[in-house]
C-alpha cells in the first residue's frame, strides 16, 4: 500500500468513527440547549437559573466522567491486540468505580446547592437555581454508569448505537419539558423543577440503554458480557484511576474555568448573565464536533498502539487535528457573520441583542484554538499520555487566563467581555502547548501498554 493510499484509507476509518460520536456528543450538549431554550419563556432570571445550576453540577459530575476516560486507551489497545475478554474486564472496573464516586460527587454537589446567595448570585436566580441543581443532582448515577458504557463501547468501535441512545434520550428530555415546565397533559407547572426532572429521566434511559446494547453486541460476537463478568479488583480500579486521574483534572479544569465564568456573570446583571449563557451555547455547541473528533482520535490512535502500528497512530492524529480545525474555521466563520440572528433563536429581549454579538465576536476569534487543544488532548489519550493536558489546563486557564479575565471584568470594568478575553488567552496557550506535545510524543513514542 502507498502512502497516500494509508493516509485516504486512515481517513475514512477515522470518518467513519467520528461523525456517530459527533453526533453524540451534540446529542450530549442539546440537552442543556433544548433546557435553556424551552425555559427561556420564564424570562432572563430562569435562564440564569439554569446556567448557574448545570455550572455546579457538571464540575463534580465532570470529574466523574473524567476519570472514566481513563478507559479510552485501555479499552482500544486491548482491543487492537485483539484481547476481548480484556475490553469486558475494563468495563466491569469501570462500572464499579463509577459506583463508588457517584455518591461522593452528589454529596459534593448538594453541599454546593447551599451557597448560591452566599456567593452574591441575585435571590430571582438563586432560588430556582437551588432547586433545580438539587434534582437534577439525581442524574448522576446513572450518567457515570452512562460514561463507563460509553468509553467500552467506543473502544471496541461500536459508537453509532451512541447517537440512536442520544436521539430518543432527547426527544425523552424535550417531551418532558414541554409537559412539565409550563405544565400540560394535566402535570403541575414546574418551571425549572420540571426541566431538572426530565433530564434526570431521560438519563437513567441512557445509562440503561447503553449497558444494554454492549450486551447485545458481545452476544452476537459470541463474546458474553456478562456470562464471566469480573470482581472488583483493586490493582485494575487503582490503574484506572491513576490513567484516569489526570483525564478527570484536565476537563475538570477546563469546564471549571468557564463556570467560574459564568459565576462571575452572575455578579454582575441577570442581562449579562442571560447573554453569557447563551453565548457559552454556541461555544459549546460547536466545541462538540472536535470533542467527538478527539473521542475518534483517542480510539483510533489507541487501536493503532494495540496492535503495534507507530505509523498509523501518527497518521490518526494528525488527520483528527486536520478535521477539528476545519471544522473550527467554518464555525468562527459563522459566528463573526451572524451573530444577532443566533442569538435571537434564544430570545428578543433588546438587552440581550445589544451584548451578545460582541460575545460571539470573541468566541468566533478563540474557535480554532479550542479545536486544536482538544483534538490533542484525545490523541494523546489514545497514546496513554493523560497528564500534560492536565498542567497545560491548570497554567493557561487559573495560572494566566482566569486572573486575567477577572482583572479585565471586575478591576478595569470591562464586564462580560473582559472574562472572556482572559479565556481567550488561555486557550490560545494551551492549545500551542498541546500541539507541540502531541508532535513529540507521537513522533517519539514506543509501543507500549497504556501508561498507569
Amino acid at each position: 500500500m502507498s502512502a497516500q493510499d494509508a493516509w485516504k484509507r486512515e481517513l475514512a476509518a477515522l470518518t467513519r468513527l467520528a461523525v456517530p460520536v459527533v453526533l453524540s456528543e451534540l446529542g450530549w450538549m442539546a440537552q442543556g440547549v433544548v433546557d435553556t431554550i424551552m425555559v427561556g419563556g420564564l424570562g432572563p432570571a430562569a435562564i440564569g437559573a439554569v446556567a448557574i445550576g448545570n455550572a455546579v453540577f457538571y464540575t463534580p459530575s465532570l470529574l466523574g466522567i473524567g476519570i472514566l476516560l481513563g478507559l479510552d486507551p485501555l479499552v482500544a489497545q486491548a482491543y487492537g491486540r485483539k484481547d476481548y475478554d480484556e475490553c469486558h474486564r475494563w468495563l466491569a472496573q469501570g462500572i464499579y468505580l463509577a459506583m463508588f464516586i457517584a455518591p461522593i460527587l452528589m454529596i459534593l454537589v448538594f453541599s454546593a446547592s447551599f451557597g448560591f446567595t452566599r456567593f452574591g448570585i441575585k435571590p430571582e436566580v438563586a432560588l430556582p437555581a437551588t432547586a433545580y441543581v438539587r434534582i437534577l443532582n439525581w442524574s448522576l448515577p446513572p450518567l457515570l454508569v452512562y460514561g463507563a458504557a460509553r468509553r467500552y463501547l467506543q473502544g471496541v468501535g461500536q459508537v453509532r448505537v451512541i447517537t440512536l441512545t442520544y436521539v430518543i434520550a432527547n426527544l425523552l428530555n424535550w417531551g418532558g419539558n414541554w409537559v412539565l415546565i409550563n405544565g400540560h397533559l394535566g402535570f403541575p407547572a414546574m418551571g425549572v423543577r420540571g426541566s431538572a426532572l426530565s433530564t434526570v429521566v431521560a438519563r437513567i434511559f441512557m445509562g440503561l440503554s447503553l449497558l444494554g446494547l454492549a450486551w447485545r453486541y458481545e452476544r452476537q460476537r459470541g463474546h458474553p458480557l456478562f456470562q464471566h463478568w469480573a470482581k472488583p479488583q483493586l490493582d485494575r480500579i487503582r490503574q484506572l484511576i491513576r490513567l484516569g486521574l489526570p483525564a478527570a483534572g484536565q476537563i475538570t479544569l477546563e469546564v471549571g474555568a468557564w463556570n467560574v465564568a459564568t459565576l462571575s456573570a452572575g455578579w454582575l446583571t441577570p442581562i449579562a448573565l442571560a447573554t453569557h449563557q447563551i453565548a457559552i451555547n454556541y461555544a459549546s455547541l460547536t466545541y462538540m464536533v472536535p470533542l467527538g473528533i478527539s473521542a475518534a482520535a483517542s480510539v483510533s490512535v489507541g487501536h493503532a498502539v494495540g496492535a503495534g502500528d507507530k505509523a498509523r497512530a501518527r497518521r490518526a492524529g494528525w488527520l483528527a487535528l486536520a478535521l477539528g480545525t476545519a471544522f473550527m474555521m467554518l464555525a468562527g466563520l459563522v459566528f463573526f457573520i451572524a451573530p444577532r440572528p443566533l442569538i435571537e433563536l434564544f430570545t428578543h429581549d433588546p438587552q440581550v441583542l445589544a451584548v451578545g454579538p460582541s460575545l460571539l465576536w470573541i468566541a468566533a476569534a478563540f474557535q480554532i484554538f479550542d479545536g486544536v487543544q482538544t483534538v490533542c488532548t484525545g490523541a494523546l489519550r489514545g497514546l496513554g499520555k493523560t497528564r500534560a493536558p492536565m498542567f497545560a489546563n491548570l497554567i493557561g486557564y487559573w495560572f494566566l487566563g482566569l486572573p486575567l479575565g477577572m482583572i479585565l471584568c471586575f478591576v478595569l470594568k470591562w464586564g462580560i467581555y473582559g472574562m472572556w478575553l482572559g479565556l481567550t488567552l488561555a486557550l490560545i496557550i494551551i492549545s500551542i502547548t498541546l500541539l507541540r506535545r502531541w508532535n513529540k510524543d507521537s513522533e517519539h513514542m514506543t509501543i507500549v501498554h497504556a501508561e498507569a
